[in-house]
């Protein structure tokens, strides 16, 4: 069998078996963390109030390691993810050690710089995410600043139930769409579809009330490999739609940083300060708020399709759609009532 008919069934096994193995190895990750009483306790940063399980983002990358690693065997380079695949479990290692005891932020951010720099050599083609605008170097330095912000970010948007996973099956599965309506390494599609999958199976079991949280060890190697999947689907072409999907975290996350930079607050500590937490504490439930995120998601993801045509004119409506939830999020309880 070939052609579109395999292309197809190779997508469906990517999601699906990706789905039934995320929900599976999350269920036996949930039993083991409840055994051990690996427990993330209330305190006066966190958005829930009673002691959770922490560390279910092991479900998801003992999904997505193996699926990656058979996509990566069948497809055209399979040495090109060789530098994601060592990169995620080396940053699974280190969030894990910080999920347990505790980590400096030292150790934790030289790690991320090795693994995105190692992963520069895992793109594309050229690998020119700016499509040639800016000279190699640039582009590489810019791509790298922007990929470890996307790690951290990823993290830092890992506050309430279901966002997280959320957010990773939309990125999934749009830029597995966008992959495979604009023709292009079918590769990247099956990645794509297979984080989707890993996220829902995930999600199962963290929708609110979440029965465990996804913890270090799933968040930033998460933000780390769909953060290789967007820039290796802008270094592709569609370098609008690869800041399109993801809009709703970089403006959430890069807002929140330079307004506490302007107010003089440590930007490494954790807070409470995000739209999405401000939400939480003014009356919204965690469900209610990452309902309000999918549908901008899937706004996004049409916009996203709609520039594989349209180019940059589709980026001012997806900037409006992203300002209005936003202010949404941000509106006193007696006005969100």
């Amino acid at each position: 069998m070939s052609g579109p008919l395999a292309l197809f069934l190779a997508l469906f096994l990517a999601l699906a078996g990706s789905f039934a193995l995320s929900w599976l190895f999350t269920g036996r990750v949930l039993a083991y963390l409840r055994r051990k009483a690996i427990l993330d306790h209330p305190n006066d940063r966190s958005s829930h109030s009673i002691p959770t399980p922490r560390g279910g983002g092991w479900g998801v990358m003992l999904t997505l390691l193996p699926v990656w690693t058979l996509i990566a065997m069948t497809a055209d380079h399979p040495l090109r993810a060789l530098p994601i695949l060592a990169g995620t479990v080396a940053l699974m290692a280190v969030s894990w050690m910080d999920d347990r005891r505790g980590l400096g932020p030292a150790p934790r951010f030289l790690a991320q710089i090795a693994a995105v720099v190692a992963g520069l050599s895992a793109l594309p083609g050229d690998g020119l995410v700016f499509q040639g605008l800016l000279p190699f170097w640039v582009d590489r330095l810019v791509a790298a600043v922007g990929w470890l912000w996307f790690v951290n970010l990823f993290n830092f948007m890992d506050g309430i139930d279901g966002l997280a996973g959320s957010e990773a099956a939309s990125i999934g599965a749009g830029l597995a769409l966008v992959a495979a309506l604009g023709a292009l390494d079918p590769a990247l599609a099956l990645y794509g579809l297979a984080a989707a999958g890993a996220a829902l199976g995930f999600l199962v079991w963290n929708w609110h009330p979440a029965k465990l949280f996804m913890g270090d060890v799933g968040s930033v190697p998460l933000g780390f490999t769909l953060g290789w999947l967007l820039l290796a689907l802008a270094a592709s072409g569609p370098w609008v739609a690869a800041l399109l999907i993801p809009a709703y975290f970089l403006a959430d996350a890069t807002v929140t940083l330079l307004r506490r930079l302007a107010e003089g607050k440590k930007v490494w500590q954790a807070h409470r300060e995000h739209f999405y937490q401000k939400a939480i504490q003014r009356g919204r439930n965690h469900a209610q708020v990452v309902r309000l995120v999918l549908a901008l998601n899937a706004m996004l993801l049409l916009l996203a399709v709609a520039s594989l045509a349209l180019g940059w004119a589709v980026l001012p409506a997806g900037a409006a759609a992203v300002v209005l939830l936003l202010a949404l999020l941000a509106r006193p309880a007696r006005a969100a009532a």
